[in-house]
């Protein structure tokens, strides 16, 4: 086995499983949040009157909320990714800021 594998998942080395680790954190909170975020989102509004620059949307209402709830989930993964990255940020106390 490798020094690199992680015991506990079948000898995949580590980097592997540290980048999956952190794709499924940043995936599945922001699935979750889009899934409520739909869901109140299409409670307010109905997918028939959606207009978009002033033209009516000529799609079937399956089709508005697939679409709305890929939207909402890009929005929920950017804002986790970026909270990932936020928390990941070394921490630079000593260094000063010049505006």
């Amino acid at each position: 086995m490798n020094d690199k594998a992680c015991p506990c998942c079948m000898g995949r080395p580590v980097e592997e499983v540290t980048m999956a680790r952190l794709i499924m954190a940043v995936l599945w909170p922001s699935f979750l949040v889009a899934i409520v975020a739909e869901g109140f989102f299409f409670s307010l509004f109905d997918p028939r009157d959606m207009a978009l620059g002033g033209a009516h949307v000529e799609m079937s209402p399956l089709g508005i909320y697939t679409l709305g709830f890929f939207c909402f989930w890009m929005f929920c993964s950017l804002a986790s990714m970026l909270t990932c990255y936020l928390l990941n940020v070394p921490n630079d106390r000593n260094r000063r800021v010049r505006i």
